[in-house]
């Protein structure tokens, strides 16, 4: 197998996971300085990476979020097989930007008797469901909440 020692600058794709024996491992999507000179449709260069400093892993697993540009230092073995990921085995990490913090908007859950809706300020529709979790449907609007729960008692006899 052919070994290189390296770093990498990509951007974290997913929360990175705990892996056997204590290691972690996480996916850096890295894209060639040159860029430009590249077609739009070019895919991505994923580069699979894992480790077993305990340091790292503790970073990883608590301060690291997708969207996180990383410089992972460490021994890079070339993939299999053309079209599967490189592997690189982490040793050093440093984080060179973080992604921006997402911003929640206000959800609240209600409940209106043996019911629960869910308010999303970024929809109009309400969906609604029985406090056990079965659908019983999608509101237009908060005024129509209590006439889908009419309609949903009346053709289930009252059983929320």
């Amino acid at each position: 197998m052919d070994t290189t020692h390296c770093a990498v600058d990509g951007w974290v794709d997913a929360i990175p996971v705990p892996g056997p024996r204590d290691t972690v491992s996480f996916d850096l999507v890295v894209r060639p300085a040159d860029i430009d000179a590249l077609d739009d449709d070019a895919p991505d260069t994923i580069v699979t990476c894992t480790s077993g400093d305990p340091r790292i892993i503790h970073e990883l697993l608590n301060g690291i979020q997708p969207g996180d540009l990383l410089r992972a230092t460490g021994t890079l073995v070339q993939p299999p097989a053309p079209g599967e990921s490189a592997r690189l085995t982490v040793d050093a990490l440093e984080v060179l930007d973080t992604a921006l913090v997402p911003v929640l908007r206000e959800m609240v859950l209600d409940r209106y008797g043996d019911y629960i809706v869910i308010f999303d300020a970024d929809r109009e529709q309400v969906p609604v469901f029985t406090a056990y979790g079965a659908w019983v449907g999608l509101a237009d609007n908060p005024d129509a909440i209590t006439h889908l729960i009419d309609i949903h008692e009346r053709v289930n006899g009252g059983d929320a």
